[in-house]
């Protein structure tokens, strides 16, 4: 990442942090009682101050009503909808932000290219609803898909093809298992956030793109990282792998050497050792593992002036080391730490 691009990144990191700020009217103060547009369905809101957003959240509502054409940003949540039937969205081609969060629907009751007709879609949001596979096909113009909170069990290789401006996934609270999404991300050249955490991963998956930013595999079942498998993430730096079966076996010597990685996650794991990283990473996790020993071969590779590791926060607590096991050299080469959790 050059110093050019370092704004563009950073505009894209505070998107993402923000992605379940749900539109203008809720940052607005969003009446659901206050006086509607004229163009808006009769039981939905459509705020005068915000008349392309069409409000229908929290309604009981088991279809989807008739869209009026104009609408650009329409919210579901909150319902009992359980389909989608094909000509839904035929009246609002600008639509942009479609929000389903907490329904009930499934793949098999979502009728043909309904979401692909839309050629203006960016955000797509299904989380906490019955799905059993990711959705598709998708317009390209999508940036922001949400699926997380389902049953879901496999990404269909081509499901995601040709979404080259999509750059957050959440995938996270599903049933995927790594060998039923490999592949599946190929292609996805912007992707920056991808959240695969709590699903019934036993293994990484192969394939995943090297723009990703932040990369999140907590809570699964991974007992071991290949070699090299992060060779070629050349932005990564946000990565967690807390809440695993990780074990000193199965972590080879560098794999955890990312230089641009920023802040890692190991705790909640059976690690012994402390593995070798980056001497750019600020925020490491170690917590409640089952370390007994400090290398600072695994912060420091020399101590000089310059040549120190950038840890401010590191995370011991719960492992079998005291402040005795520390080295002295060690605040050498931790200079800049403000925080050191050892109890």
């Amino acid at each position: 990442m050059t110093l050019n691009s370092l704004p563009v990144f950073l505009l894209l990191i505070s998107g993402i942090f923000c992605q379940y700020d749900y539109g203008p009217g809720d940052d607005y103060g969003y009446d659901p009682f206050g006086p509607s547009a004229a163009v808006c369905a009769p039981e939905c809101n459509c705020p005068l101050s915000y008349p392309t957003a069409m409000y229908c959240d929290n309604l009981k509502l088991k279809t989807i009503p008739i869209v009026p054409s104009g609408i650009k940003y329409l919210y579901l949540r909150n319902n009992m909808i359980e389909g989608i039937e094909e000509n839904t969205f035929d009246n609002v081609t600008d639509l942009q932000w479609l929000i389903l969060d907490h329904n009930h629907l499934e793949n098999s009751k979502i009728k043909g290219r309904v979401f692909s007709k839309l050629k203006n879609l960016k955000k797509l949001h299904i989380n906490y609803n019955n799905l059993t596979e990711a959705v598709g096909p998708l317009p390209k113009t999508l940036d922001d898909l949400q699926l997380s909170h389902n049953k879901i069990t496999k990404v269909n290789p081509g499901a995601l093809e040709g979404l080259m401006n999509l750059t957050v996934i959440h995938l996270q609270n599903n049933q995927l298992k790594a060998d039923s999404i490999s592949g599946a991300f190929k292609g996805l050249n912007s992707l920056l956030y991808l959240d695969l955490s709590f699903n019934q991963l036993t293994k990484l998956p192969t394939g995943l793109p090297h723009s990703l930013l932040m990369l999140y595999f907590d809570n699964n079942q991974i007992s071991n990282v290949p070699d090299e498998y992060f060779q070629g993430f050349k932005a990564l730096q946000y990565l967690r792998l807390s809440h695993n079966k990780l074990t000193d076996s199965g972590i080879p010597g560098n794999v955890f050497n990312i230089t641009s990685l920023v802040e890692l996650d190991l705790s909640f794991n059976q690690l012994k050792s402390i593995p070798t990283v980056s001497e750019n990473l600020e925020n490491f996790y170690l917590q409640v593992n089952k370390i007994n020993k400090f290398p600072l071969s695994s912060f420091c590779k020399v101590v000089g002036p310059m040549t120190y590791s950038k840890i401010t926060h590191l995370r011991l607590d719960g492992n079998n080391l005291t402040r005795a096991d520390l080295p002295q050299e060690m605040y050498n080469c931790l200079r800049v730490a403000a925080e050191i959790s050892l109890e």
